[in-house]
Order: structure tokens, then sequence, then C-alpha cells
């Protein structure tokens, strides 16, 4: 097996070849994220919509995700669903590397037996590493989300502006803590998101593999796959609800969500509870193809380096 050193705290990591080649998998699922970017769209609209303190996003306007993605299509036209995208895409190639990345990194730093496994060390590392990521590429999820938004945030951001003028119009009016608005959120989620997700499928892989026949193929890939990203879809839709707000909440106002405490406060009492799951299909039908995408080649590189 191929290892490379990296020093940390006055120890010696190793990494696994195929960790590194994470940035490639990612690579190469980036047209999968193009084509299910109409989803991601939907999402975003369903979750501004019907906020109490916010009137340019107060009216329910869409039913559901297909509803939405009709509405956008006849009303904006087709390229409306693809606002954002490139922003997506440097954030899927920054985010999911250093994911990934740091969480098998660290996983090693704290158990160098992959025997010696347990689920809160999983736990911890995934919530560390989605945190840590996804707080670096905060901006470009700000740029995503706004793009996404609509008409109702025309004042940082020009109909059809291209990803720079959104990046220098909202540096030029919020400065860079514009760009990092709603990072608090964002980090919760993520940490949710990887602190459930990877986990959920070592658990659910390694429970099939004791207590089953089934042995480590794709289809068990699959099956684990598919359950982690439902769990953790379901765990981080409430932070998910709160980051897509107040990413996209005006500058200076005075109802502005002071924190994702007081944003989920505020739409349990203003909404309910049903509120907190807005946009949960279409958050599922993004993230479970893409993982079961990911998990699928990651493993086969496993195989392959190992």
């Amino acid at each position: 097996m191929l290892h490379l050193p990296h020093l940390y705290t006055g120890h010696v990591l190793m990494l696994h070849l195929p960790h590194l080649y994470t940035g490639h998998v990612l690579m190469l699922h980036l047209p999968h994220l193009y084509t299910t970017f109409p989803i991601d769209t939907t999402k975003t609209r369903l979750q501004v919509q019907g906020q109490r303190i916010e009137k340019a996003f107060r009216s329910l306007k869409y039913k559901g995700m297909i509803d939405a993605f009709l509405k956008i299509s006849k009303q904006e036209g087709l390229t409306a669903l693809y606002r954002g995208v490139f922003p997506a895409l440097l954030r899927q190639a920054s985010y999911g590397t250093l994911k990934i990345g740091l969480y098998h990194t660290l996983k090693g730093v704290i158990t160098p037996d992959p025997l010696d496994e347990r689920l809160l060390t999983n736990v911890c590392a995934g919530v560390i590493s989605g945190a840590v990521s996804s707080a670096i590429a905060n901006p470009t999820d700000v740029l995503k989300v706004r793009m996404q938004a609509g008409g109702g945030f025309k004042a940082a951001i020009p109909q059809g502006a291209s990803t720079a003028t959104a990046f220098v119009s909202i540096y030029q009016l919020e400065g860079i803590r514009g760009l990092y608005r709603g990072v608090g959120p964002t980090a919760q989620r993520a940490a949710i998101v990887a602190g459930v997700l990877l986990p959920a499928y070592d658990l659910c892989k390694n429970n099939i593999l004791r207590h089953t026949s089934m042995t480590d193929t794709p289809s068990l890939h699959l099956i684990s796959s598919v359950t982690a990203s439902f769990c953790a879809a379901v765990a981080s839709n409430p932070f998910d609800v709160a980051k897509t707000r107040m990413m996209n909440q005006r500058a200076n106002s005075l109802y502005n969500y002071k924190s994702t405490v007081d944003c989920l406060l505020k739409t349990l009492r203003y909404e309910g509870f049903v509120a907190l799951y807005k946009g949960l299909v279409p958050a599922y039908l993004r993230l479970g193809p893409w993982n079961v995408l990911f998990f699928l080649t990651y493993e086969q590189l496993k195989i392959l380096f190992d």
C-alpha cells in the first residue's frame, strides 16, 4: 500500500492514496451536479418562501418541488434553474475534497487501526471535517444561494449577473462579512451531514457485513449510501433551511435573523414545525444520488490501490 507522510501536531499521519484521489472523484461527478442543479434551485426557492419577517419572500409561491420547477421554467425560463451553478461547482470541488480528506485523516489520527474504529470516533471526525470544510467554502455557497433565490435580492445581485459580478456586488455592499453571512448554520449543517452521513455509511456497511451473508460488493455500497443519505437529509434539513434563509437575507435589515437558533425559533413560531422541512424532497433527491455515485466510485478506488 502507498502512503504519504504529513506532519501534524508532532505526529506522522499516513494518508491512504485513494483519499488523495478524492478531488478527482469529485471532478468526475461534476456532470452529475450540473444535471441535478435544477433540483437544488427548487429546494432553495421552497426554503426561502413563506418568511413572515422578510417581505420579499413572504408569499407561498410554490406548492412543492415539481410546481416550483414548472413555474420557474415558465415564468423565468429554463436558464433560471441554473443560476448559481458555477459557484456550486466551485463549492463542491473545494468543500467535497476537503471534507472527505479531513474525515479519513482524522480517523487515522484518532484510531490508526481500522479494526478499532468506534461510532463516536467517526462521528467526531465527520463533524469536524464537515464544519471546517464548509466554513472555508462559505463564500461560494452565499453566491449560489443568492443567485438561485431570484428577484427578492435584486438590490445585491443584478438579474443575470455573472459569478464575478455577484461576488463584487456582495463585497461592495456588505464587505467580507457578506460573503460569510450564514457561516454558522452552514458549518452546523455540514457538521451534521458529515457527522451523520459518513459514520452512518460505515455503521450500515459494517453491520451488514457482520450480520448477513452479503460481501463487500457494490450492492452493499449502494444500500449503505442510500440509507446514510436519507439519515443525513432528515437530520440536517432544519439547519439547511436556516442556512439558506440567513445567507439570502438582506443586508442591514432590522429583521435579520441573528443566529441559527433565532432563525429556527422564528420559523417555528411563524410557520410551524413543518417549515423546518421545506425542501426535504429535493434535498434528498440531490444528496442521495450524489453520495451513491461518490461512495461507489470511492470504494472501487480503495480496492484498486489497496
